[in-house]
């Protein structure tokens, strides 16, 4: 299944993983990025809540907007390598 996603969503991953530069990585940085993952998916369900409830259609934009920053975090952190989860927080020399 891991391997299915991956080539699934290889043309953002590549892009995370594909340069040489040295990179400084540390487990935590892969758990704090499932919380914002986690995060952002909860916004995202809190603002379709409140959208729904005032039948307001303009909630759309954040409710894509978290959603996907949300699933992007979440995809990254189990998906990709060490460098890629180092190049999203931009900690490379």
């Amino acid at each position: 299944m891991k391997q299915a996603l991956t080539k699934l969503f290889s043309p953002i991953l590549n892009r995370l993983e594909g340069e040489e530069a040295k990179f400084e990585y540390k487990p935590s940085q892969r758990k704090f990025l499932v919380v914002m993952g986690l995060l952002f998916l909860g916004l995202s369900g809190v603002t379709t809540y409140f959208a729904l409830q005032i039948a307001e259609w303009a909630g759309l934009l954040p409710i894509g907007l978290f959603a996907g920053i949300g699933l992007l975090c979440l995809m990254v952190a189990s998906l990709g390598s060490d460098r890629a989860v180092a190049r999203i927080w931009r900690f490379e020399r």
